[in-house]
């Protein structure tokens, strides 16, 4: 019985990479809310294979220690962040695909709250300090000639969910966040309302260039070595983002168990979160302009330096 016991431990190492197991799985990890929920139709696809070991974060600083030591693969992350971690490793990650565009609001209960310039002398509450909400909110405060360390002040909670409790409870009356957190503030208190678009503020302030929240980050290693699964990834990502684009009422079920937000909230929130999968020159040219306006503003907001030609990948 002995043998027969430890024969069959053998042959079950043996066939453990065939079988899927955690050595074979793409690691992937993203954020909490859009560059998620565009990803919830593959995830939830998967949970019958198990290709992918799935991490959902609610910072990016969860994120980027992994990614520093190999332990991701890929890794859909705010894209001035990518540009840094891309300078940090001496250019050993790329970028993939654009998968989410504008996404951030001003909410509030004032009414004369009509423009960025109204923003001066307040104190406005956000998300995202160190990643896009804070350096695209510098960005085209600075363009309309107003200094965010001194025209106003910003009070940045390390998550939007911290940011959505204190206009519930009364603790801010102006907040900016990205969907679907604005749909769901809405929701609880109709008293709030969107007042400022930052995508269209941006717009306005910087016409040359677009406003991008999210991207697909992956390690060149990763891509070198695996080839086939980089792709297969990408094939897979970019019909899982039609697919939420074209049935929100059926994946928001799938959104609210993965922690972002409640079915409801969800489903009217997928068409104002900006999911998109664009990749090849089109996602060069929008990445690339965007970048140069907040290196234009902070250097240090892109990693110091614009990233090389090397940082954008093609993998079709």
């Amino acid at each position: 019985m002995k043998k027969l016991l430890m024969l069959f431990l053998a042959l079950s190492l043996m066939f453990l990479p065939v079988l899927g197991y955690a050595e074979d799985q793409v690691r992937v990890a993203s954020l909490k809310g859009p560059t998620t929920m565009g990803m919830s139709k593959m995830m939830q696809d998967d949970a019958a294979h198990g290709a992918y070991d799935f991490k959902v974060a609610g910072t990016a600083d969860e994120i980027v220690p992994l990614l520093v030591k190999g332990e991701l693969d890929i890794a859909l992350i705010p894209c001035n962040l990518a540009s840094v971690l891309y300078n940090k490793t001496q250019g050993a990650v790329g970028v993939a695909a654009i998968n989410t565009l504008g996404v951030l609001y001003i909410l509030s209960t004032n009414e004369e709250v009509q423009s960025i310039s109204d923003l001066v002398g307040k104190t406005l509450y956000s998300t995202g300090k160190g990643t896009t909400p804070e350096y695209a909110l510098n960005a085209v405060l600075r363009a309309k000639g107003i200094d965010p360390g001194k025209d106003l002040t910003i009070e940045y909670k390390a998550e939007a969910t911290e940011v959505a409790s204190a206009l519930s409870a009364g603790q801010t009356n102006l907040a900016m966040l990205p969907q679907p957190y604005v749909t769901a503030v809405c929701a609880q208190n109709p008293e709030f309302k969107v007042v400022l678009s930052l995508t269209e503020c941006w717009e306005e302030a910087m016409p040359d260039s677009a406003l991008i929240t999210g991207v697909v980050l992956m390690r060149k290693a990763f891509l070198e070595e695996q080839p086939g699964k980089a792709a297969a990834f990408m094939e897979a990502y970019r019909a899982s983002t039609d697919y939420v684009n074209a049935h929100p009422e059926e994946v928001a079920p799938w959104i609210e168990k993965l922690g972002i937000a409640k079915a409801a909230i969800a489903e009217k929130a997928i068409p104002q979160c900006n999911i998109v999968c664009i990749e090849g020159t089109e996602m060069q040219d929008k990445i690339s302009g965007y970048l140069t306006a907040l290196y234009a503003q902070e250097p240090a907001s892109v990693g110091g330096s614009l990233p090389g030609e090397d940082f954008y990948l093609t993998l079709s």
